[in-house]
């Protein structure tokens, strides 16, 4: 690799592992924001700097600073809590940001509107929850999901076991969280921090990994670095088809830059070799991934760049043996199990529509009061799903009623039942007012775009179909839109890109269908695909195989 390392790759050097100054800046009482070099330094400890982009104007005007504050991610492997967890976090999301408590696409939750003298209690508060920040974010392992409903597999809680497992084995040896967020003591010995995962260097840029449980791939598998399909016959656990290099970011304008799903490379079977070969693919990406350009450091360049042969060598090389060839496994859906559902041990599971993840009380259903009533009663788990929703869970059949009598008092039940086969497939990042690379909206404008959607999926008889549509304020596919059917990709505000053609069960990429198309021009498009798909779609046939079938977009 050449030698011109990025700036943040000096940062990350020179951090002290992972120290840098924060604990120096959070005594600056003359600024609401952090140094720069700090900003990349804290987003190891779960956070990023961010401000509220609709009053730079008017601060501007003012001359005041930005509004700066923080947002913090919660490491939750597979995405479950307690009833316990949940109650803290709802009164943490109340007392030290703007209340809304946000499901991500990656399993887990964050808070918006930390002011900066807020984040060490925050972190205080979740810690005596016994839950933490800890490389949500950076450049490193992040939260590793997984197949989020028990009812997947008889054998769902062994697989999610591997979530827990994996993150652990990849979690950096520094102190550096608690010593400043929790006032440890400093270590005197720098050698019990020595990180030979790691280093001083880290990884080249954020790492992501989700395990699969077919025929479902609810965590869009192919969408991470690493992907796990468990393979189970006969209710027992196999092993993995191990799946590298996918990726959804890219930039506008820069066609070095590109999603990718990732590739399926051999089968591991065996606790300690399935270890092995995941700790082995994140230390070639550590030692050949691009440090120099950060739009193309990712694990699918670095493949892309070698080769998958070269890369799958080299792999098997660092664990000492051959990879298996990979084991028959079939996806043929993508999907959240809304309502009712009861697993094979009898316990009960509710899946409620939480709209782009966003939980709060509003005109529709006060969910985030009842999620706080159910955890009060101790009756039921919380596990987040990759589709940012969550499911009401392990409840015991003597318990059901209780959960039900909450949720109808204040109409969970029935805002899940009203809402569209569309709408319920559908997903948008945050984008603004926040997140600074936004160039359009997401999350705030989804919903209102999909209201008008409906209207056609009405006109034409499309009602029961569950064509999967992805909204994102920028190129970089947080709500992984290049693996939709129908996805927006933000390029101005109120202009998006039109993407058609991704697999319903999220095996295939889109393409760009037509560029720059503000809501009117966007309908219009809909309008006349919508209409020849009610006439020409073949029986059972999804949408995003009629975009391909029909040449609407070319492979």
């Amino acid at each position: 690799m050449p030698e011109n390392l990025s700036p943040v790759e000096k940062i990350k050097k020179e951090s002290h592992a992972l120290r840098g100054t924060i604990a120096e800046e959070l005594l600056n009482e003359t600024t609401g924001a952090i140094s720069e070099d700090d900003q990349a330094v804290i987003k190891f400890h779960g956070m990023y700097q961010q401000d509220d982009r609709d009053r730079r104007d008017e601060r501007a005007e003012k001359k005041l600073e930005r509004l700066y504050s923080f947002m913090i991610r919660l490491r939750l492997p597979g995405g479950f809590l307690t009833p316990q967890q949940w109650i803290a976090t709802h009164h943490i999301a109340g007392e030290n940001s703007t209340g809304v408590i946000k499901i991500t696409t990656r399993q887990t939750i964050q808070l918006h509107g930390l002011i900066k003298s807020k984040i060490k209690p925050t972190i205080k508060a979740f810690s005596a929850a016994k839950l933490d920040s800890i490389a949500t974010c950076g450049d490193i392992n992040r939260n590793v999901i997984c197949a989020a409903h028990p009812l997947q597999s008889p054998i769902h809680a062994n697989v999610h076991q591997y979530a827990k497992k994996i993150s652990e084995l990849l979690m950096p040896k520094t102190r550096a969280y608690y010593e400043i967020w929790l006032d440890e003591e400093k270590i005197a010995d720098k050698k019990d921090e020595e990180d030979p995962l790691y280093q001083d260097r880290y990884l080249p840029r954020k790492f992501k990994i989700a395990i699969a449980i077919p025929p479902n791939n609810d965590v869009d598998v192919f969408a991470n670095d690493i992907g796990l399909i468990a393979i189970i016959e006969d209710n027992e656990l196999k092993g993995f088809n191990i799946a590298v290099g996918g990726g959804l970011s890219a930039t506008h304008g820069n066609p070095a830059t590109y999603p990718r799903i990732a590739t399926v490379i051999g089968f591991v079977a065996g606790e300690e070799k399935i270890f092995k070969t995941v700790y082995a693919i994140a230390t070639v990406q550590r030692d050949f991934g691009n440090r120099s350009d950060r739009k193309l450091a990712r694990l699918k360049y670095t493949i892309d760049r070698h080769g998958i042969g070269w890369f799958k060598e080299e792999v098997e090389r660092r664990i000492g043996y051959m990879l298996e060839q990979p084991r028959p496994y079939s996806f043929t859906e993508r999907k959240d199990y809304y309502g009712w559902q009861q697993n094979h041990d009898g316990l009960w599971y509710y899946t409620p529509f939480v709209e782009n993840g966003r939980l709060l009380d509003d005109e529709n259903a006060a969910l985030k009061t009842a999620f706080l009533e159910i955890a009060k009663t101790g009756k039921a788990n919380f596990r987040f799903t990759g589709n940012q929703n969550v499911i009401i869970a392990d409840i015991r059949e003597n318990d059901k009623t209780a959960i039900e009598t909450i949720l109808k008092k204040f109409r969970v039940d029935e805002h899940t039942q009203k809402a569209s086969a569309i709408r319920k497939n559908s997903m948008a990042c945050v984008a603004l007012n926040t997140c600074p690379l936004a160039l359009a909206e997401g999350q705030r404008y989804l919903p209102s775009l999909i209201t008008k959607i409906e209207a056609l999926v009405n006109q034409y008889d499309l009602t029961k179909e569950e064509i999967i549509i992805r909204m994102t304020g920028c190129p970089n596919g947080c709500a992984r839109p290049y693996l939709a059917e129908i996805g927006f990709v933000g390029i101005a505000y109120g202009s998006y890109n039109l993407h058609l053609g991704g697999s319903h069960e999220g095996t295939r990429l889109n393409k760009i269908y037509k560029e720059n198309l503000d809501e009117g021009a966007i309908l219009n498009e809909l309008n006349s695909l919508f209409l020849m798909f009610s006439k020409e779609k073949n029986p059972a046939e999804t949408f995003g195989d009629f975009a391909v079938r029909k040449g609407l977009v070319s492979f």
